[in-house]
């Protein structure tokens, strides 16, 4: 009897995880946030207490996963809507090489050793720090590499009579969610009557119309318009 009633709850807890995990939405295991893997952690141990302890009433479990999962859904909403907020949840990327340079100040703040980085390095087949322009650690743990420009893979495009290798520059974000980063503007060596002229040319007329917009050193800059307005 015992044994029907763990399958029949296994039975029940998988389906009604399965419904709670979809409400949660769609993110790769890898770029879960610290709070998605706290939720995860609480709601894989409420299921397991349920499942093996069989006095206890289902909805004992029912209850707090449906409650952890309507958190996660309101956090990740407010996550969505202010950056403030994701800074404080997520965290921000940690640059550790930049120019080439390693940045042993960034490093130890968020306690990452250079063997992590090499092994990191290795397995986007670097062998030598040196070929590395920029690296930054994203909030996921993921290290995003971009080596020297001399370093890259050639394609057909780099096949030219005329061809001079240019260093790389890292485009950075200036507006984000229709708010412009004026510490990113600056550091470009621009400012905002640059943006403003430069967004002009692309036919945006307000900041507020533009959902996201990188720059590099260069000048280049890669819009993509707020849905919600209108060119």
């Amino acid at each position: 009897m015992d044994a029907w009633a763990i399958f029949f709850r296994t039975l029940f807890m998988y389906f009604f995880l399965l419904l709670m995990l979809r409400l949660m939405g769609k993110r790769e295991i890898g770029k879960l946030s610290v709070f998605d893997l706290i939720v995860s952690f609480m709601i894989a141990d409420l299921s397991a207490t349920v499942i093996e302890d069989i006095k206890l009433p289902v909805f004992s479990s029912v209850i707090p996963i449906a409650s952890l999962v309507g958190l996660q859904i309101l956090v990740s909403f407010i996550m969505l809507k202010s950056r403030k907020v994701r800074g404080i949840l997520d965290g921000e990327p940690t640059i550790i090489i930049k120019n080439g340079k390693l940045q042993r100040e960034a490093m130890s703040k968020v306690r990452y050793n250079m063997d992590d980085l090499l092994m990191q390095l290795r397995d986007k087949n670097i062998a030598n720090v040196a070929d590395v322009e920029f690296a930054i650690l994203e909030t996921s743990g993921k290290l995003s590499v971009f080596p020297k420009e001399e370093k890259k893979p050639v394609t057909k495009s780099d096949i030219t009579l005329n061809h001079h290798l240019k260093p790389f520059t890292l485009p950075i974000p200036v507006i984000i969610d229709g708010e412009i980063q004026d510490k990113e503007l600056s550091s470009l060596g621009f400012n905002r009557f640059w943006l403003k002229k430069e967004l002009k040319k692309k036919g945006y007329n307000q900041f507020k119309d533009v959902f996201y917009a990188c720059a590099d050193e260069n000048g280049s800059l890669y819009v993509e318009g707020n849905k919600r307005s209108k060119r």
